[in-house]
């Protein structure tokens, strides 16, 4: 564990249940890790990091993926980081009784994260590597509400004599009405525009959400409400993604709207994510373990480390999350990136890494250390 004890006056002490996990996973969160202390350090805060084991990891370790430790460690923390999970001697076997992925979806239940988070920019610098055309993405910045728990992944499934097999999709209202709520709050701080993407044409659980969101809207006045059938809103989101701030729809479509729009940024090493309840909260980027990578220093960090910044947002501390943004922004514009994105002059996790937490402790100054970045220099925290 570690503790940073030059703490302020106005200072906040959060206890951050870290999963590193399979794959690339220690190696991003490890960076994501290094800026969170770089913050602590210039605004005198307290972070306490709990490690502890989740995944395939886990399994090798304890013959589970959720250990009970690592449940009460999630349980009692702040919040959680997570790296990545996944390993392809589970992924090939499908004889495997028990499998990292596992490990999350209990973490999920357990801890009631019912709303997933995602944020999909497309960054100016970074238009290149997106396979859709620059003029139809550039200025993106949208917010992706997706339901969690609920709908067809956690309904009543079967097979039935005849042969047949089923999968039912089942919401509460108020499954819909609390995330939702979210949705409009998060639309509020933005640009006042909330979109819900259903298919109340031909499912009743869409013809619900439609009913509980018009019943929720007239508390919100200042949000936009726009309808979208969820194969429209598929088309839209190649089409034209700068229409949409927010983007609220149940768990499949959110499910797959999300995969789609990862395209955009150009690279899944830089989208973050935020899994949320009513107590409890995790963050992680959205790419997986990429088992391929694991060792060799080529991961982007980028996606954990903006993950650690919506953390740092759901902390209620809106001037260090800008710190972090501002310090990737740095890094993206002076190309302190890995070879993904900087194929001609790459740097390795560490360095990206370090480099960001250099840009948060002083963005002007970060400058000075980046030839000791270079060369592996770095003596950052």
């Amino acid at each position: 564990m570690d503790l940073l004890d030059n703490a302020l006056p106005n200072a906040v002490s959060k206890r951050i249940a870290v999963l590193p996990g399979d794959g690339i996973g220690p190696e991003v969160c490890a960076e994501a890790v290094r800026v969170l202390k770089a913050v602590a350090e210039r605004f005198g805060h307290r972070f306490r990091f709990d490690y502890q084991l989740m995944g395939a990891c886990a399994i090798d370790a304890t013959g589970t993926p959720l250990p009970d430790a690592t449940l009460q460690a999630c349980h009692a923390a702040d919040a959680v980081l997570l790296g990545a999970i996944g390993d392809p001697k589970y992924d090939h076997n499908p004889a495997a009784k028990v499998r990292p992925e596992q490990g999350l979806l209990g973490l999920r239940k357990s801890l009631g994260l019912y709303a997933n988070i995602r944020p999909v920019t497309a960054y100016e610098q970074l238009l290149e590597f997106s396979p859709l055309r620059a003029d139809r993405i550039a200025g993106t910045d949208l917010l992706m509400f997706r339901e969690l728990t609920g709908g067809v992944y956690f309904g009543e499934k079967g097979r039935r004599p005849d042969g047949t097999a089923y999968d039912n999709c089942t919401y509460h209202p108020a499954e819909i009405a609390r995330i939702a709520h979210r949705a409009f709050r998060a639309a509020q701080g933005r640009r006042q525009k909330l979109t819900l993407v259903d298919k109340a044409n031909v499912l009743e659980t869409s013809r619900l959400w439609r009913e509980v969101v018009q019943k929720i809207a007239p508390d919100y006045p200042d949000v936009a409400v726009e309808y979208l059938f969820v194969d429209n809103a598929a088309m839209q989101l190649i089409l034209n993604p700068r229409q949409f701030d927010v983007l609220l729809t149940e768990n499949m479509f959110g499910d797959i709207l999300s995969d789609e729009a990862s395209v955009i940024a150009g690279s899944l090493g830089l989208l973050p994510s935020a899994s949320v309840g009513d107590r409890a909260a995790l963050f992680e980027p959205i790419h997986g373990s990429y088992p391929q990578a694991k060792g060799k220093g080529i991961a982007n960090p980028i996606a954990a480390i903006l993950s650690a910044a919506m953390m740092l947002d759901h902390f209620d501390l809106p001037e260090e999350a800008r710190a972090v943004r501002a310090a990737v922004d740095n890094a993206l514009n002076e190309q302190v990136l890995t070879p993904e994105l900087n194929a001609s002059a790459a740097y390795t996790t560490e360095q990206v890494g370090s480099f960001i937490a250099y840009g948060v402790l002083d963005l002007q100054d970060c400058h000075l250390h980046r030839r000791n970045i270079a060369y592996g220099k770095s003596t950052i925290i």
